[in-house]
């Protein structure tokens, strides 16, 4: 399966998050990670990007947010800790296991 985390180059935070996707995938072999930069407005809207880093698993998003308008904008995650502009490690891991399980 593949997760793949979207990004724009002026995104603090999409690197935090790529590399907590990665620690997942070194420890589920099935999992890939692919990094899809989001380089205009244009291809926001068109990819339906609400914010950087949006992560997708087999292209759906783990974290929906639907009231935000596509964009070249960084999102915020509510975590335990607070905002914080990427998810937390247990948060992906969740959110992994629930989108599985509801392919399955």
């Amino acid at each position: 399966m593949e997760i793949t985390v979207q990004y724009f180059d002026g995104c603090p935070n999409w690197e935090t998050a790529a590399e907590r996707v990665a620690m997942i995938a070194a420890e589920r072999s099935e999992l890939t990670v692919k990094r899809q930069r989001v380089a205009t407005q244009a291809e926001a809207e068109a990819l339906d990007f609400r914010g950087s880093p949006t992560l997708l698993l087999a292209g759906a998003a783990l974290f929906a947010a639907p009231d935000a308008p596509p964009g070249l904008s960084c999102r915020v995650y509510l975590t335990p800790n607070g905002l914080a502009g990427s998810p937390t490690l247990e948060q992906l891991r969740d959110a992994i296991a629930h989108a599985e399980a509801a392919v399955e």
